[in-house]
């Protein structure tokens, strides 16, 4: 029951975030993508980085159509995924079995604006 309403309301919080800003280029969102999920989900977000087919199930290209529908019927899927990390240990486990490491962040509430801008506004110019 807790995490459903912390993703009710990451929801309305990325659909006001992204009603605010402009799709125009997020300097911190940018380098938060490319330091953390670049490396499985490619700089394209199409799931073409280093680590894309090392997990499993593999990486998916976020520009897909069922994808674009998933984020705009639930605004806060990006930062939910990163927040409430649906896939349990997915991520970190196929981080440790490449070697992988990226050190730990304390995410602010303006790290996850910036990230979820940036990366809509890459999923928005594949269409």
């Amino acid at each position: 029951m807790k995490n459903r309403k912390l993703f009710i309301a990451l929801l309305g919080f990325c659909a006001a975030t992204h009603a605010q800003h402009s799709l125009a280029e997020n300097i911190n969102g940018k380098k938060l993508y490319m330091q953390r999920c670049s490396v499985c989900h490619g700089a394209d977000i199409k799931g073409t980085g280093p680590l894309a087919r090392k997990s499993n199930p593999p990486t998916p290209d976020l520009t897909t159509l069922s994808f674009r529908k998933r984020l705009a019927d639930y605004p806060g899927v990006i930062v939910s995924s990163i927040v409430l990390r649906p896939n349990g240990s997915l991520i970190p486990d196929t981080l440790k079995e490449n070697n992988v490491k990226i050190p730990p962040h304390s995410w602010s509430v303006q790290d996850l604006r910036d990230v979820n801008q940036y990366m809509s506004s890459l999923i928005s110019k594949a269409q």
